[in-house]
């Protein structure tokens, strides 16, 4: 096949956190196909089409990219941040798993990103300096029983967390619901930060306590933060210590 196919991160948003290896796949690019928003960060110009689609269809997304490609099109299929974090390397392979075989012989590579975690964390100081995971709060693809069970069990191994979708107009109640369980694992005073538009004009960052924090600091574009039992402040920096004392 001539075609091939590349799934790539465009970063949190500032066009200077793009690596140079997306951007040189997307100046070959005859096809670019993602989330509306996301396809919108791309020029439009003469051989290169756009194929912008809604937010709930990763998968039709991804076989509409191995088939572009497996016509020959040079394809690029864009996420923010990074393309394998809550992002559409999954729903590619998903696509690919249920799609013709000979789609696995095509050319594919996933390009990573920068994610919003990392960038959050860089301009907070270091919250993920020590362990930590990534948990998405949103319950469109797993019920509320297993992200209770993984943020308990996260909360007890006393892993710093990164929150993605924490929360939307579609479940305005639920990150109440996630401040009390972390609040009833971690105590009040753990250190929690809201960063939102990472790296766009908008960008606000604020850390507060556990006690302090409230579910209307995050929406969609927020990227939400949680020490674990060492993070602390120093002057306007947040920062988890590189090691952890035996008990």
């Amino acid at each position: 096949m001539s075609g091939w196919l590349r799934v790539a991160g465009l970063g949190p948003g500032d066009p200077a956190l793009v690596t140079p290896e997306v951007a040189q796949a997307l100046e070959q690019a005859t096809d670019i196909v993602g989330y509306g928003p996301y396809v919108t960060r791309i020029a439009a110009r003469p051989g290169r089409a756009l194929h912008a689609s809604d937010n709930r269809v990763e998968c039709e997304r991804a076989a509409h990219a191995l088939a572009l490609a497996a016509a020959g099109g040079r394809v690029v299929v864009v996420s923010s941040g990074d393309p394998g974090v809550f992002a559409m390397a999954a729903a590619l392979f998903e696509a690919l798993e249920a799609g013709p075989p000979d789609w696995c012989d095509l050319d594919i590579a996933i390009l990573p990103g920068i994610t919003a975690m990392l960038a959050a964390s860089a301009r907070l100081g270091a919250p993920l300096g020590h362990d930590f995971c990534a948990i998405n709060l949103s319950c469109n693809l797993k019920p509320w029983d297993v992200l209770e069970h993984r943020l308990r069990m996260a909360a007890r191994g006393d892993f710093a967390m990164a929150f993605y979708n924490p929360r939307s107009r579609a479940r305005p109640d639920d990150f109440a619901r996630v401040l009390a369980i972390l609040r009833a694992e971690c105590g009040p005073e753990r250190l929690i930060s809201f960063a939102r538009d990472v790296s766009k004009p908008g960008e606000a960052l604020r850390t507060v306590t556990l006690a302090e924090a409230t579910p209307e600091m995050a929406d969609m574009r927020t990227i939400v933060l949680l020490g674990n039992s060492q993070t602390r402040r120093v002057g306007r920096f947040v920062y988890s210590p590189r090691s952890v004392e035996a008990p």
